[in-house]
């Protein structure tokens, strides 16, 4: 592996950056990937989860007792966007931070893209290359999904003594359906954006196949992700309301051809981000297409 490529993943952006908790989160947590892990999913809980409350994947309670969260807790992801407002919320509501008993009215509520930076923000401080990565996953089970590829934000880490990328779902990884270890994810379990994307443009699946959670599917799902998983690539972990101009509801069916043929290019870039990298970080550095957003007070 490049070194260029593994520096920068070690770098922090606005979104990893821990602040003043690096020391806390280098020496204070535990080394072990899937320790760290069940440690940041003990501290969240999904907006989806306490909407349905104690049933389902949790009937047995593996995600807290949702009759124990204060009424008036919302979904906190246009709140905590960042690593260190993160942290700094976790310490307000227990001073412990990082505590595997923490009490369900002192969690975050909180979505997978939120887990993905915590444990990226934890990773790089422990000096470990780590990258967040946008996609869809098709292996939840759950029944209104049903064979959809669902929107999905998971986190890859480079491991020097194998020599090779690790793909982890701290999101999903207290699922007991899942027929693969969420710490050591096989390839082809998770649908990548640049794949996605590539596959409806080739008419090898349908559009409809890829579904995100606001209810949208088809090709401009895939877009959403395409460009979240590159700013990702770039250590842009943006938010869920950001995103180039020409993806925006109002102006993807006004895609002329060309920029079709621009963001496949993009996409068959991405399906190999490594070997790709100094082609990547060109666009990035040139194309403001790509670059600029919109979206929310931009």
């Amino acid at each position: 592996m490049n070194q260029d490529t593994l520096n920068h993943y070690l770098q922090f952006s606005v979104f990893t950056n821990p602040g003043n908790y690096k020391k806390y989160l280098k020496t204070k947590l535990p080394d072990d990937i899937k320790q760290i892990g069940l440690l940041v999913r003990k501290q969240i809980i999904h907006r989806v989860t306490l909407k349905n409350g104690n049933i389902g994947s949790n009937s047995d309670l593996r995600y807290g007792d949702m009759t124990k969260v204060p009424w008036y807790r919302q979904p906190e992801d246009d709140i905590l966007t960042t690593a260190s407002s993160m942290l700094a919320e976790l310490f307000r509501r227990d001073e412990r931070g990082f505590a595997l008993d923490r009490k369900e009215k002192d969690r975050l509520i909180l979505t997978c893209r939120f887990v993905s930076i915590l444990m990226a923000s934890i990773l790089k401080s422990k000096g470990i290359p780590c990258r967040v990565r946008s996609g869809f996953t098709p292996y939840f089970n759950v029944e209104e999904f049903g064979n959809k590829s669902v929107d999905h934000w998971i986190n890859q880490y480079w491991d020097r003594e194998q020599n090779r990328w690790i793909t982890i779902d701290v999101d999903g990884s207290l699922e007991s359906y899942l027929k693969f270890n969420p710490y050591n994810m096989p390839d082809g379990v998770f649908d990548f954006a640049a794949d996605a994307w590539l596959n409806i443009r080739q008419n090898k699946v349908e559009g409809k196949h890829f579904w995100n959670a606001g209810g949208y599917d088809g090709l401009i799902v895939t877009a959403w992700e395409l460009f979240y998983d590159f700013h990702c690539l770039m250590n842009n972990e943006i938010v869920y309301l950001h995103g180039p101009a020409m993806v925006k509801l109002n102006n993807f069916d006004k895609l002329t051809k060309k920029e079709l043929s621009l963001i496949d290019n993009l996409a068959n870039l991405m399906t190999n981000p490594d070997k790709n990298f100094y082609r990547l970080r060109k666009i990035w550095e040139t194309n403001k297409e790509f670059r600029l957003l919109k979206g929310a007070l931009l």
